[in-house]
């Protein structure tokens, strides 16, 4: 299974948390993948062919982190 890292704001945070409460979920991980699938589910409903385009971006518009320990990706690997 892949993993991946985000950084989750405060009100990220708390949305997260209330859809957690709602559906029962215990961990955040589980809360996360339940969001996606549904929202997933939710797009092939609406279309035959599903069309994710409009997610693409949808990361960079959080907050940067002031203080990244990598300077670019390519640092993260060496």
């Amino acid at each position: 299974m892949s993993q991946i890292n985000i950084h989750l704001t405060s009100e990220f945070e708390q949305a997260l948390s209330e859809f957690m409460r709602l559906r029962q979920i215990k961990t955040k991980s589980d809360a996360i993948r339940a969001a996606v699938q549904e929202a997933v589910e939710r797009e092939r409903r609406r279309r035959e062919t599903p069309d994710f385009s409009h997610w693409v971006g949808l990361a960079t518009k959080a907050p940067q982190n002031p203080a990244p320990r990598f300077r670019s990706d390519a640092d993260l690997w060496r």
